[in-house]
This record gives structure tokens, sequence and C-alpha cells, in this order.
């Protein structure tokens, strides 16, 4: 599959030129294509719907092992993990369209991981798996990386978000009753951003919305390529 990298100064002058070229009345944002998100994440979803883009679910049947997909090599480096793990899911959802013969059209896939140094973090598997999640998060600054890539029938347009997050101090009391909750399984470090542990997060540097699972100016450029 080929792949085209949108860099920050292309996707500056592409800006400029279109902002030129524009009537000062038009709108802000670019008219996205329809688009079919494979993700099961109701948060990736409305995240969509929030920068105006059409789409339709393109989810995994049974028959296919979405999880397999994200098992971690040994040695992999976080970034290199979840840019892979994005393009697997990318060509799994490219099959399952053939399949069920849709109509075409772009298909996006994002995957969100967690790490500290080289330690990946992904989805506890119980709740003392979170609670060792959580406690290791706890009084430290880790990484939340967002891949995202679009493929069309002509090639494939990706890119990654990175972000850090500073966790507050955390007493096992505050860990177990946020575990209690329920919210941190399924989610990638144990935790959502946008959930009960924004009262845990001291700082953050990068995209708030990356962090959420989706970083919206990534997309919104990955998106506005493909006019």
């Amino acid at each position: 599959m080929p792949t085209i990298r949108i860099t920050a100064n292309s996707a500056m002058q592409t800006a400029q030129t279109a902002h030129t070229a524009q009537p000062a009345h038009t709108v802000l944002h670019p008219v996205f294509p329809f688009i079919y998100l494979a993700s099961q994440s109701p948060r990736r979803s409305q995240l969509l719907s929030q920068i105006g883009v059409a789409h339709e679910l393109l989810l995994a049947g049974p028959d296919e092992d979405a999880e397999g997909l994200e098992e971690v090599r040994p040695g992999e480096a976080p970034r290199a993990y979840v840019q892979r793990v994005t393009l697997l899911k990318l060509e799994a959802a490219q099959q399952r369209l053939k399949k069920r013969g849709l109509p075409a059209a772009p298909i996006l896939c994002a995957d969100t991981t967690v790490s500290m140094g080289r330690q990946i973090l992904g989805k506890p598997v119980d709740a003392q798996d979170a609670g060792r999640m959580l406690a290791a998060l706890a009084g430290n600054t880790h990484r939340v990386m967002t891949a995202v890539a679009v493929a069309t029938s002509t090639g494939c347009l990706q890119a990654c978000s990175t972000s850090q997050v500073r966790f507050a101090p955390l007493t096992p009391g505050q860990i177990s009753a946020y575990v209690a909750t329920g919210e941190p399984m399924g989610k990638a470090g144990a935790y959502a951003i946008q959930g009960h542990a924004a009262a845990f997060i001291a700082r953050i540097s990068g995209s708030y919305t990356g962090i959420m699972g989706l970083p919206l100016f990534e997309t919104a450029e990955l998106l506005a390529a493909l006019r």
C-alpha cells in the first residue's frame, strides 16, 4: 500500500494557498468527504461529528480477531507500535469493506497507546492490572500517542500525534475508587481524560483530542488533503 505522509510545512502551504483563493466570507473549515470509521470507540465518532465529518461505522465482525491486532512485539517502540497497529486495522477494514460489497469511500482508522519511556501501557486485563498502571502513572509524566490513517483507492495518508500528560500523586484509596467506577477498563493506560480521571491530571502538553483518541487537527489535515 503506497503511503503519503503529510508534513507540517506542506499542510501549512496548502492552507495558506486555500486561504488566499477563498472569498473572505467562506467558512473556516473545508467540506470533508464522507468516510467510514473503522473504530468501536464512541469518542472517535463524536469527535468526527464535532468537526462536521459525515461518517458510518465499519466495525469488525465476530469472525475477526480485532484484539489480536494490538499484540505488542518484543522490544517494539511505542510510536512504531501504534503506527503499525493502525495500519493493520486499516488493512483489515479495507478487506471488510470489499467483503461486504459496500460503496467505496475513504476509511479512517486510529489507535492510541500510553507509554512511560519505552514501556507500553495497553488496556488493563482486569481491575488489578488497572490499579498497577495507575500507580505507575501517579506523580509522573507519560506520553500518549495516537496514530491516524486514512485509506483511499489510490493510497494511504497517515499522521501521529504525541502528547505529554502529568498525573498528580494518587493515594491507594483514590486509585481503588477510580478503578471501581469501571472507567479504566478498555482504555489504554487505564484512564480516560474526558472522564473522572480529569481530576488527576495536573498538566498536558499536546493535543487534548489526541489524548481522547483522535487528534482533530491532524485528522482534519488528512481529510482536507483528500479533496
